[in-house]
């Protein structure tokens, strides 16, 4: 395939992400949308480094490490967002943005 449809496929991912992180007010979807955000990028470096010549191995590399930090990312998220949930009871944002005083 050509690497026009991987650069629009990663576009249309990563706007689906920023929009669900823009327009959602539960902190767990946020945090699902910043993953798909990430996977548009593993998406990116992977067909650019094939199209460009580059060894695409490295890409995969690359994409691997992407996929491992999204991994500590969602765990940290994950044991924040329990961590707020005790505390508050809930982890709709906009109760959370009342309660800073």
């Amino acid at each position: 395939m050509r690497l026009a449809f991987y650069l629009a496929f990663a576009v249309l991912l990563f706007g689906v992400g920023l929009y669900g992180l823009l327009q959602r007010r539960s902190l767990v979807a946020m945090l699902i949308s910043l993953e798909l955000m990430l996977a548009s990028v593993s998406v990116n470096v992977v067909a650019l480094t094939t199209y460009t010549g580059a060894n695409a191995s490295l890409g995969q590399v690359m994409a691997l490490l992407l996929v491992g930090v999204a991994a500590a990312e969602t765990a940290i998220g994950l044991s924040l967002f329990v961590a707020i949930h005790r505390s508050s009871r809930t982890i709709d944002v906009e109760t959370l943005s009342e309660l800073k005083g």
